[in-house]
């Protein structure tokens, strides 16, 4: 799972077979299955391993998640994701794009959800009291996904709804609902479109015309919701890809500047240093 690659594999829901936006599938067995789990790769997707009983570790970004029992973990669209796991493995695999539970709830209420924010802890241990429920709920998605009734779409995300709030509720007992306001659905897709532009756009006045406000405005919404300037927000996006780059693939310093749409390396290697206080080359180092 640790080899590097000439680049980092993407792969959508149907790697799992399904012509849906939504998978699930039991845990057991599973590289035999899909073997591209096991290597480094993103995937456009979300992804919710709820593990029964396994041994083994999930690799996720610069994080290392040791399998064992009762414990759910999300790997988040674009984040670097590698699995290693034994064959009898008990649990399951639920895959869901946001355009799938968007067609029913509001794309930013799936932002709602704190625990599949980028920001927030990646797994969570389940309480004993809410094993049941979970293996029932569960049990019940695998049966609606493979009995391919009416309307089993509307079903798995009303299922997919309910799993949700109940992880926020574990992981965040005493938080309040999240109200909704215009302010913060500005942040939420601020944070969006730095996720689509990136590489092509590193200033804060592409952002803020895009949505239609200044980038003064821009930048109190950022320290408001995030307590950082907007500009911060859209380097710290670039250095994680920067690192996803140089820890999983085997690119030459200037082929991650160039990749990520530097003018040249020289002036990747000043960015890189000055925002997470080591060289490229120098991060890699650490990664050996």
């Amino acid at each position: 799972m640790g080899m590097k690659t000439a680049e980092i594999a993407e792969y959508p829901v149907s790697v799992f077979g399904t012509d849906m936006s939504f998978w699930i599938g039991n845990l057991g067995g599973i590289l035999e299955r899909i073997p591209q789990l096991e290597r480094p790769h993103k995937q456009a997707f979300y992804m919710l391993l709820y593990v029964q009983e396994a041994m083994g570790l999930v690799k996720l970004d610069k994080q290392t998640i040791i399998l064992d029992q009762q414990k759910v973990i999300c790997i988040k669209p674009n984040s670097v994701f590698g699995l290693d796991i034994n064959r009898n493995a008990k649990g399951y695999i639920i895959c869901f794009t946001e355009s799938f539970f968007s067609l029913r709830y509001n794309n930013n209420v799936l932002y709602q959800f704190t625990f599949l924010k980028k920001s927030a802890e990646c797994y969570i241990r389940l309480p004993e009291i809410h094993i049941g429920k979970w293996e029932q709920l569960l049990c019940l998605m695998e049966q609606e996904f493979h009995a391919y009734h009416n309307n089993a779409a509307k079903v798995l995300r009303s299922y997919l709804n309910i799993l949700l709030f109940d992880l926020d509720r574990n992981q965040y007992p005493h938080r309040k609902a999240a109200s909704r306001n215009n302010k913060a659905d500005k942040i939420i897709k601020f944070e969006q479109l730095v996720d689509d532009y990136y590489i092509q756009q590193k200033t804060p006045s592409f952002y803020a015309a895009r949505l239609h406000i200044s980038t003064n405005y821009l930048n109190r919404l950022c320290r408001e919701y995030r307590g950082v300037r907007s500009g911060e927000i859209i380097r710290e996006r670039v250095i994680i890809e920067a690192q996803r780059l140089l820890q999983y693939t085997t690119i030459t310093v200037a082929e991650a500047a160039y990749k990520l749409g530097f003018e040249s390396p020289s002036y990747f290697i000043t960015f890189f240093k000055k925002n997470s206080g080591t060289t490229p080359e120098g991060f890699r180092m650490l990664d050996i």
